[in-house]
């Protein structure tokens, strides 16, 4: 069992926590993620390290709750602990000095992005950080971006807070402008990096995408995440998440995005029919009733 220090709502449904992992911790870079179960019934769900404290062995991850685990997983408080965490997995993000990168974050992928953008100021670039979200009230990790950033600009759809707009749009007047832009990074929904990657070709901008939301067990063993990227099949998980944003082959990753709508569907269904049934899920996993010390062992460093 691995267990949560701190857990606390970044904005609707999206929570951040705070878990001991040291092993995790040292290891981690910019661009992983770990594999996290909540009990010892439920399924895999991989989610990207946001943040980790080496000192105090702590990862942190940011999870919008939009399907029956990630509901689940934001059920927990501080106190509570997850029955397993592996990582890191993935290859790291590509930092070195460039010169001017604009990193863009769309809703919860902000809280993706963020760990890279501290990367690349810290490798001397000039980091120019978009976040968007619907609203305002979906806009996180703000003050974290903003001083992990040269510049910040804040976009929401209905103008609620920040710039009226996309994304896209900020992007678009920057490239308009003139500004010198080395490398563009697009982390959120696939519909959003697609039109971040059709808005940079024009420009032959490097544009790098996270397929992170893309990743269903995170071992390239159930196939969920297979894209095609310059012709080639890859696998999210084991040979990403990040992928050149003009070689990815973004309609049929859309589609074989949607393959498990239904099921996903008819889990949440379940648990609106019988609200109990979260609480009985999160029941202590037996195998740490069992034997404490299997706990501080198991699931902890891909060593």
């Amino acid at each position: 069992m691995f267990a949560i220090k701190e857990a606390r709502f970044l904005a609707q449904d999206i929570k951040l926590f705070r878990i001991e992992a040291p092993r995790i911790a040292r290891r981690r870079q910019a661009g992983q993620f770990v594999i996290v179960r909540v009990h010892e019934h439920g399924e895999r769900i991989p989610l990207t390290i946001a943040d980790s404290d080496a000192e105090e062995g702590t990862v942190t991850i940011v999870v919008q709750g939009v399907g029956k685990t990630t509901r689940l997983l934001n059920m927990l408080e501080a106190g509570d602990a997850v029955c397993d965490i592996v990582g890191p997995l993935g290859e790291a993000s590509e930092v070195e000095g460039i010169g001017t990168v604009v990193v863009i974050g769309g809703g919860v992928g902000t809280a993706i992005a963020y760990p890279t953008a501290v990367a690349m100021k810290q490798a001397g670039n000039h980091v120019i950080s978009i976040v968007g979200a619907r609203t305002s009230d979906l806009i996180i990790l703000e003050d974290e971006v903003r001083a992990a950033s040269s510049e910040l600009f804040v976009m929401t759809d209905d103008g609620s807070y920040g710039e009226h707009g996309f994304v896209t749009q900020k992007l678009q007047q920057l490239i308009d402008q003139g500004v010198p832009i080395d490398r563009v990074l697009a982390i959120g929904p696939v519909p959003m990096m697609r039109a971040v990657a059709e808005t940079t070709r024009p420009a032959g901008i490097k544009t790098i995408v996270s397929l992170n939301p893309i990743m269903v067990d995170g071992t390239g063993m159930c196939g969920g995440c297979r894209v095609t990227v310059g012709g080639e099949s890859k696998f999210a998980c084991v040979d990403g998440p990040e992928f050149d944003a003009h070689e990815v082959d973004f309609k049929t990753l859309m589609q074989r995005n949607a393959l498990y709508r239904q099921q996903e569907q008819a889990e949440l269904a379940q648990i609106a029919d019988d609200p109990d049934r979260c609480e009985r899920e999160l029941a202590p996993c037996r195998l740490q009733q069992q034997h404490p010390e299997v706990g501080q062992r198991v699931g902890q460093t891909t060593d």
